[in-house]
């Protein structure tokens, strides 16, 4: 049986991230997760670009303009939806979540979903480099991994 996995090293990529501004006190942590992950897996910084959304319901259309370029290999989407007294919070999350993945799906490139969908802003500290890690840092390595693994199936 041949089996393959990607590694968690790459060179020569264009990654871009699509942060929603909203709650940007958790996604600028998530953002320097992200970057941090891509740099110490062999991005260079110059290959990085950051575009900022109002809130994550806008995230889905940029990661797919950044997809639709050729010079780019991957999109991370990063953000956090803070669960409310609202039923704002399955509408936003869902659909965002949706969207994404349709993303990744339509484009055939990696487009990671690292966007916080909790129940309240100590959860969303936690996995934003507290106690839980970093998500954005988790959702670099996703991207580096499937790169990689893109890389040995073509």
């Amino acid at each position: 049986m041949k089996v393959l996995e990607g590694q968690l090293s790459i060179q020569g990529k264009k990654i871009a991230i699509v942060a929603g501004r909203f709650n940007s006190l958790i996604t600028k942590q998530l953002i320097e997760g992200a970057r941090d992950g891509l740099v110490r897996s062999g991005v260079s910084e110059e290959d990085i670009t950051l575009a900022w959304v109002p809130g994550a319901y806008e995230i889905p259309l940029i990661a797919k303009k950044f997809a639709e370029k050729s010079d780019i290999d991957a999109v991370i989407c990063l953000g956090a939806v803070i669960r409310g007294a609202t039923a704002h919070f399955e509408y936003v999350a869902g659909e965002v979540a949706k969207g994404v993945s349709r993303v990744g799906l339509e484009s055939g490139k990696p487009v990671m979903f690292g966007v916080l969908t909790v129940d309240t802003i100590e959860q969303a500290l936690e996995r934003a480099g507290t106690k839980a890690g970093n998500n954005g840092f988790a959702a670099a390595m996703g991207v580096v991994e499937m790169l990689s693994l893109i890389d040995e199936i073509i």
